[in-house]
């Protein structure tokens, strides 16, 4: 296959990665580079990025033959991201830019949740009220280690400990996407009926806006999230192509690479 093949039946998963990693690139080179120039309009292709892979976290963990090994791959992203935005750092500036790039924290939580949501599901079919609470607790799991996150960073020294902790566990405080990451999740509630889903991206995207509408081109542009549905109504519901370590390693990557780039070019954001 070469590059985006949009046929009649539709595009595939691998289809839609290429296009996401597509649209992430152009984002992070305007992250990477608006202090040298790069136009805010760059800024726009990234908008639907988080989106895209939200949805194909719920195709993955609902398709893969081992959901907690999903999750595992998922959390040891989290934990090279951030220690390779340290590092990274460490030798290289981009004035007070500093790389908080981890979407592996959003995904990682979603997929949880979505896994804590079927422990719920199963319980309640199975009648097993502890199985059922377990995914409750599941669910909330990520909340309390967010409340815990909080109460660390408000406090007036972080120790190694609460460095550690704050490093090392994903939670919607700290993620990305905040919790806009839910919309993980309530896809994958809704993953029976695509249509549903795309209702659910144009309701999150509604409250990204913040109903204001005055300024949806310039300060805030999130609501542009809204254009993930048009690859995924054209999602057909096959794998296509793997290649799923050249994906894995091409987020944190990219991000480096533009990153040092623009420290070696003397940006100064």
């Amino acid at each position: 296959m070469n590059g985006i093949a949009i046929r009649k039946n539709g595009l595939t998963n691998f289809d839609i990665k290429v296009l996401g990693i597509t649209f992430m690139l152009i984002d992070h080179i305007h992250e990477m580079f608006s202090a040298a120039g790069a136009p805010g309009w760059l800024d726009w292709f990234g908008r639907p990025v988080a989106t895209i892979f939200m949805f194909l976290s719920v195709e993955g963990f609902t398709h893969t033959h081992d959901q907690k090994r999903y999750l595992l791959r998922l959390l040891i992203g989290f934990w090279i991201m951030g220690i390779g935005n340290i590092i990274v750092q460490h030798f290289f500036s981009v004035g007070h830019l500093g790389l908080i790039n981890n979407i592996f924290s959003d995904l990682f939580v979603g997929v949880l949740t979505m896994y804590g949501f079927q422990t719920i599901a199963n319980g309640h079919k199975q009648h097993r009220l502890g199985q059922t609470f377990a995914g409750v607790g599941i669910v909330l799991m990520p909340l309390i280690f967010g409340g815990l996150v909080l109460f660390l960073l408000s406090s007036t020294q972080l120790n190694l400990i609460s460095k550690a902790i704050v490093l090392a566990v994903p939670t919607p405080i700290t993620a990305e996407n905040s919790f806009f990451l839910y919309l993980g999740p309530v896809m994958y509630l809704l993953r029976k009926d695509r249509r549903w889903q795309l209702l659910a991206i144009a309701a999150f995207a509604l409250i990204a806006t913040g109903f204001n509408f005055s300024q949806l081109l310039t300060q805030n542009t999130q609501w542009m999230m809204i254009l993930a549905i048009i690859p995924l109504a054209m999602y057909n519901g096959q794998l296509g192509k793997s290649m799923k370590g050249f994906f894995y390693a091409f987020y944190p990557l990219h991000i480096w690479i533009l990153y040092i780039l623009a420290s070696l070019l003397g940006v100064r954001a």
